[in-house]
């Protein structure tokens, strides 16, 4: 099996790989596990993670574990990071601005944040707006979460239909608009790492990728992961037997 390093913006993307992400890809021979960003150390040494506050916190992190498996040709690394609020000293920041096309800004992000890692194990995601995309999916299951919220749950929808072309994908960025603060704005109690990585879970891998062409083309490459190595290895019975 091959193995996959995922390093996640904070504790809800790293819970979502863990319990969501990684059982899929196990199906696939994929190894799957995730840290959050380390983002200070005390003066004991101690470190704190979560957060991504900067770039630069964020790459050194990155490289310091991609340094630690240098050896390991099939050991792969990827991020889960959140366009919204991400640091402007992100590599490619100010010229992905003058790009309109939200799919495409990101995509150019993505692609510096690639060059500037300079490893080709790296497979760098950046989630659109945020996880809680994921969750406007199928907000129907949030009723499983939240009873008594059918209401809101139905605004939410109308809303992701009438002003987002029924793509999850496509909600702003804004501060009081972004996915997670129109659920705040209807579910008071609505708790992003325990509630919505549950409802993640519910909605189902393939019903994300389907809603979610961006998360889609990750867990596309992620998949390329598991035919190379299946490749490479049936490369070496080959030159076994010969």
């Amino acid at each position: 099996m091959t193995r996959l390093h995922i390093i996640a913006e904070g504790q809800t993307e790293q819970k979502f790989v863990r319990e969501v992400l990684a059982p899929y890809l196990w199906s696939l021979n994929i190894v799957t596990d995730s840290r959050c960003v380390l983002t200070s150390r005390d003066k004991t040494g101690k470190s704190h993670r979560g957060g991504l506050t900067n770039y630069q916190k964020a790459k050194n992190d990155i490289v310091r574990w991609i340094k630690q498996e240098h050896h390991n040709d099939d050991c792969y690394f990827s991020t889960m990071f959140d366009y919204y609020a991400l640091p402007n000293d992100f590599p490619g920041w100010a010229e992905s601005l003058r790009i309109a096309d939200k799919y495409s800004r990101i995509e150019h992000l993505e692609k510096a944040m690639k060059e500037d890692i300079e490893d080709r194990r790296f497979i760098p995601y950046i989630q659109l707006h945020e996880f809680e995309a994921l969750v406007f999916a199928d907000l129907q299951r949030l009723k499983c979460e939240y009873f008594g919220y059918e209401a809101q749950i139905e605004r939410l929808s109308r809303i992701l239909e009438n002003n987002f072309s029924d793509n999850p994908e496509l909600i702003d960025d804004g501060p009081d608009t972004a996915p997670s603060k129109r659920i705040i704005s209807e579910i008071r109690e609505y708790d992003k790492a325990s509630a919505g990585v549950n409802v993640a879970n519910n909605i189902g891998i393939q019903t994300l990728r389907r809603r979610c062409r961006h998360f889609n083309d990750w867990l596309a490459q992620l998949e390329n992961i598991a035919a190379i190595y299946k490749s490479k290895q049936a490369g070496t019975l080959r030159s076994g037997k010969t």
